[in-house]
């Protein structure tokens, strides 16, 4: 079994940089329809996964069912969340999905300028926080 894989758009590709035992799924910019679209048929299996996604979705993208398409695939021991910062619905979306898998969530708790992205020192802490 793989040991763990990051899932989602430029936050996830920013916590893979700092996660290199990790198969990273991830592209920048990507939303929470496209990266289903493109990635739903992969082998989601791990004893880790790790998900990034919604920062980058609108309201024409129906970020709920997304992930729940992406969740109901996925087969994980540990699964995390990382909520979205700028987002409310995607943040309310990720919530929903989490607490209804059990799995946990991970907050952004230092944000770069563009109060998106997290800062250098908080792509560590992600990494770091996502390890079981």
């Amino acid at each position: 079994m793989i040991e763990c894989l990051i899932l989602g758009d430029s936050i996830g590709v920013g916590v893979a940089q700092h996660r290199p035992e990790c198969i990273a799924y991830a592209k920048v910019g990507i939303n929470s329809r496209d990266w289903v679209s493109t990635n739903i048929t992969k082998d989601l299996t791990a004893n880790t996964v790790v998900i990034s996604l919604g920062s980058n979705d609108h309201m024409s993208i129906k970020t709920l069912k997304e992930l729940f398409t992406l969740r109901e695939v996925v087969k994980a021991k540990h699964v995390y969340w990382i909520l979205p910062a700028d987002n409310s619905s995607a943040q309310e979306a990720v919530s929903i999905v989490a607490d209804k898998f059990e799995d946990k969530i991970v907050i952004i708790t230092e944000l770069s300028k563009d109060k998106v992205h997290p800062t250098s020192k908080e792509y560590k802490r992600l990494a770091t926080v996502t390890v079981n």
